[in-house]
């Protein structure tokens, strides 16, 4: 084992302050990764302040962060993606059993034996749970590692290994491509990548916010039509025109207000999650056949193609690199949607402590 810096928090109403943490050596199959950048994801305030308790009780200390790149240090003697010097990526998982259906599938997100990339049992028992990406080194299986394009900017591209993958797979998977109409709900962190990915798909792609002065910034980002969703007349003007729309919104809202605006057999995708159940009208999903379902980020061989997809049509995120010093600080102002649109931890940082 080797031991590196690292950020972490030692109880639900603690800080994140400096530590040093053990990492396992890389075995035959491990890629050891020197961290550059990592994104600042709602997950991680949610688990450090342990706020899902019920589902995935947070086990301290804890590191959070699942949305790394980095630069390969090292790489096991049965690794042969990867070589020391190559550009890669980590996001939210670190393994799976790979024989379950799921896996076979290439659905590693759904294995009943999946290990997140923090706070899962580790079973190379260097700790008694996975730590992320908030630390400057950390060794993944190589099943696990993913390619990163090298001409694009790599604080942006930190976001894609979480926000990016839970907003293009379900535009994927129900097909969202050319002439197809598209709604994306909210202008966040997941909001503005569903818009920049359903631009690139060539949709026609409209907006909608509770905040007027977000459409100048919906349109830079490629909306064709920004619609105030607390006006109810803009609103009823799409009633029933929508193929898919994509709900990227963790409040309290009217889900019956989108699934009207859904054509025959259209769809609507959850990616937010919601802290209260929201009340379906099941009239509303009965006249036209429509649907509503949920995603969970996306497979490795999905999150790879999105990635390739991304250096192909330079895709990133637009982020606000900080320090590790004001991750804190991040915290706080992301609770109060005070970041266009993703904090990205710059690691270098985390050197001079």
């Amino acid at each position: 084992m080797y031991n590196t810096k690292a950020y972490s928090a030692a109880s639900a109403t603690s800080p994140l302050s400096s530590t040093t943490i053990a990492r396992r050596d890389p075995t035959e199959h491990d890629v050891q990764i020197e961290i550059l950048f990592c994104g600042v994801c709602h997950s991680d305030v949610h688990s450090v302040r342990n706020e899902w308790s019920s589902i995935m009780p947070t086990v301290y200390p804890i590191v959070p962060g699942h949305e790394m790149v980095g630069r390969v240090t090292k790489v096991g003697s049965a690794v042969s993606k990867y070589k020391p010097g190559d550009l890669a990526a980590v996001g939210c998982m670190v393994d799976s059993d790979g024989t379950c259906p799921q896996c076979k599938a290439g659905f590693e997100q759904f294995c009943p034996s999946l290990t997140l990339t923090y706070n899962s049992p580790d079973k190379h028992k260097t700790a008694p749970v996975t730590y992320g990406g908030y630390s400057n080194s950390i060794v993944v299986d190589e099943s696990f590692v993913l390619r990163v394009p090298d001409h694009l900017d790599l604080a942006g591209v930190a976001p894609l290994l979480c926000a990016g993958i839970t907003t293009y797979s379900p535009l994927r998977h129900w097909g969202v491509t050319k002439g197809k109409k598209v709604g994306v709900v909210g202008l966040g962190g997941l909001g503005h990548m569903g818009v920049k990915f359903a631009h690139a798909f060539g949709a026609h792609v409209v907006v909608f916010t509770t905040s007027p002065n977000k459409k100048e910034d919906a349109l830079r980002l490629g909306a064709d039509e920004v619609v105030v969703s607390r006006n109810t007349d803009e609103m009823q003007k799409h009633a029933g025109s929508f193929d898919f729309i994509l709900d990227t919104v963790s409040a309290n809202h009217d889900i019956n207000a989108y699934l009207n605006l859904l054509t025959r057999d259209g769809n609507i995708t959850l990616v937010g999650a919601p802290e209260n159940p929201l009340d379906v009208s099941a009239f509303s999903l009965i006249m036209g056949r429509r649907s509503l379902s949920g995603s969970n980020i996306g497979g490795i061989e999905e999150t790879q193609e999105m990635l390739d997809f991304c250096g192909k049509h330079n895709i990133t995120a637009d982020v606000e690199v900080i320090p590790i010093q004001k991750v804190n600080e991040a915290y706080e102002r992301l609770l109060k949607s005070d970041v266009k649109y993703r904090f990205c931890i710059d690691m270098a940082s985390l050197k001079s402590e």
